[in-house]
């Protein structure tokens, strides 16, 4: 394994160079601002909600990971782009079981290590299906599939609750899943736009997703203050 090896994965990057794709990497900006953002949310509840920190914290690391992958570009970089949203993302499908869905400790632990082995096993098993590569015809993005689907599954599920606190929070996640589906579009478009757009698309897919992540972490603890 070259740790060093270049990657270019991305509609504006024309060389090797730290600043060859500015667009992409002075947008994770974003991500800081929605860190800090989810941050004061986080820390403004009463009292203090420990693990919208804990996201919050993530959500930086998440931006400065994509930062130097869009600058450095080499392989090493990109795992520090995409270990952060890994992690994102199954904390926070644990911590959705668990507040929204109240499931128990083990169930929790079950349902993320089988939404784990689902996302390890989706992208070999849709290449069979279409005999082709789909990470490459989608850009990447079918790496976020099941991610999409559980947030829209939790979504679904929390809605189906009789609680009236707990359809309001369902609803917005609703709303964000929808967000982040269109934040996908803008991702996978990406090189398919280099013809008319010499940034491509994929810094509207940081932006985009900058808020769904804030949006995830306020909902979090908005719910959690409205249910106690």
């Amino acid at each position: 394994m070259d740790w060093f090896e270049p990657v270019r994965a991305y509609c504006e990057r024309s060389g090797p160079g730290f600043w060859g794709e500015p667009a992409n990497a002075l947008s994770n900006g974003a991500f800081l601002l929605a860190a800090a953002a989810a941050a004061y949310r986080a820390r403004t509840a009463e009292p203090p909600d420990r693990a919208g920190l804990g996201l919050a914290a993530l959500i930086a690391v998440v931006g400065i990971g994509s930062f130097l992958f869009h600058t450095l570009a080499v392989y090493w970089a990109m795992l520090a782009d995409v270990i952060p949203i890994a992690v994102f993302i199954y904390a926070y499908l644990a911590l959705a079981l668990h507040r929204y869905l109240r499931l128990a400790p083990t169930r929790v632990t079950a349902a993320t290590v089988g939404f784990a082995l689902f996302n390890f096993a989706l992208t070999p098993m849709l290449d069979g299906l279409a005999g082709a590569g789909v990470l490459s015809l989608t850009n990447g993005s079918i790496d976020y599939l099941p991610a999409l689907l559980a947030l829209f599954g939790v979504a679904w599920a929390t809605m189906g609750s009789a609680q009236e606190r707990f359809i309001g929070t369902g609803r917005r996640l609703a709303g964000i899943s929808v967000l982040f589906l269109i934040s996908l579009a803008a991702r996978t478009a990406d090189q398919a736009a280099c013809a008319v757009l010499p940034f491509g698309t994929h810094p509207l897919w940081h932006v985009l997703n900058a808020a769904v992540l804030y949006a995830l972490v306020a909902t979090a603890v908005r719910h959690r203050e409205a249910t106690g």
